[in-house]
């Protein structure tokens, strides 16, 4: 029982990060396509910095009960390691964007909306990944 709660935790915070993953790279086309009206770039900033605090707060609660399912109900393997891998990079990416978002704020300019819509795309394939490393353990 302990071990399915635990388990569900950990999905919901992910899955609750992961939205904010998908999410803050779209705030920052809808930031470079709305040019310079101040309204709107303005309240997409307050949103992105308001989604970029929410998505720390959940990467921290899914990291711990990860660590618990990790460390206490030893679930690894060779797979483990290399969901691992892929959850760093998805950190990096998530911090990334916050630093374009921080970047916005202090006044220097974001890379393209095309190239921006491109960056939103790459999550879809690291979550893949994991997904498949979890349910599969190919190693």
């Amino acid at each position: 029982m302990a071990y399915l709660l635990t388990k569900t935790t950990h999905l919901v915070f992910v899955i609750a990060w992961m939205a904010t993953v998908f999410y803050l790279p779209r705030i920052l086309v809808n930031i470079a396509e709305a040019g310079d009206e101040p309204l709107a770039r303005a309240r997409l900033l307050l949103m992105g910095r308001r989604l970029y605090r929410f998505g720390h707060a959940m990467f921290g609660i899914a990291l711990v009960f990860g660590g618990v399912l990790w460390l206490h109900f030893g679930i690894g393997g060779g797979w483990m390691l290399a969901k691992l891998l892929l959850v760093a990079v998805l950190l990096a990416y998530f911090i990334v964007s916050g630093r374009w978002l921080k970047g916005v704020d202090a006044g220097r300019n974001l890379p393209s909306a095309k190239t921006l819509r491109w960056f939103n795309e790459l999550p879809v394939l690291v979550l893949f990944a994991i997904v498949y490393l979890v349910l599969a353990k190919p190693f």
